[in-house]
Order: C-alpha cells, then structure tokens, then sequence
C-alpha cells in the first residue's frame, strides 16, 4: 500500500489501490484531497504515473503540476461529473485514446464538482468539456460528448 504526502499539510497517508480507483482519496489530517498521480509515482517508486496509457486524475492542488507544467506534448484535460451520463458515455474513448498515445499526448481528468476552482478559472458551463493545453497555454476546447475520432483530430492538430 503506497503511501502518499499531503500537499496541505505534509501527513503521510496510506492510500489503497482498490479504494483510490474509485474515490479521490483525502488526507487524514486536514482533509485534503490526495494527488493522485504522487499515488501513482509512490506505487511505482517513478517519478510519473503506474501506466501512461491510462488517464491521470488532477484536482485543483494538482492543476499546474498535472498540466500547466506539461511541456513536451498536448494534454487533454476531460472536465467531468460522476453523475453525467455523456460524461461516462466518452470515459471509455478518452481511456482508448490514453492507451493510443504512445506519449505524444496526455489524457487527465478533472471532477468538477470536486475542483471548482480550476472549473471555475476555464469558465466550464456544460460538461463534458474537453480543455487541449500545449506548453501551459489553452489551445481548444471541445464540449459535448463528440465522437472518438473527432477528438483523436483535434488532439493531433494541438500534439
């Protein structure tokens, strides 16, 4: 079982797997929210994620690190809710798109019933709502629930 600090606070938290795969898991302590790729680089004692093929979790706290820092190729930043039914209807398109990547891009996940502040910061007003950042800037937007190939052009004229 990883264990993960907190940015907040600096606790140390055990953070299982099992439980982390379906829930942001928060710090004991103080209650904030863990960043789940600092997870995934415990679980895998690497300094990124456990599987690049898979899209990454960014919260508010881990925005800037997650993809504002991201220079050496585009990230698609899914804006989402868990009780958005065309949100869960394009999860499985973006988890296929991540696994397509080969690293020329990066495909995250922002809550944003959890993250308001960078929900709010993009103006995000309907979801789903896709963000493509190259080199810390916003390069497009893309809302609604597009096809798999509509996304996978856009990506590849921001990579």
């Amino acid at each position: 079982m990883p264990i993960v600090s907190c940015d907040k606070c600096g606790a140390k938290n055990r953070v299982a797997d099992e439980v982390s795969a379906k829930l942001q898991p928060k710090c004991g302590r103080c209650g904030n929210l863990l960043d789940q790729t600092a997870r995934r680089a415990s679980a895998s004692g690497s300094a990124g994620p456990i599987d690049p093929g898979q899209p990454i979790i960014v919260t508010d706290a881990t925005f800037q690190r997650a993809v504002l820092s991201v220079r050496d190729r585009a990230v698609l930043l899914d804006c989402w809710a868990p009780w958005c039914g065309p949100c869960r209807v394009i999860a499985p398109v973006l988890e296929q798109l991540a696994a397509e990547a080969k690293g020329r891009y990066l495909i995250a996940k922002l809550n944003v019933d959890d993250n308001p502040l960078v929900a709010g910061q993009f103006q995000i007003q309907s979801i789903p709502t896709m963000l493509i950042f190259k080199n810390g800037t916003l390069v497009d937007r893309l809302v609604g629930a597009l096809p798999k190939q509509a996304i996978a052009s856009r990506l590849a004229a921001a990579a």
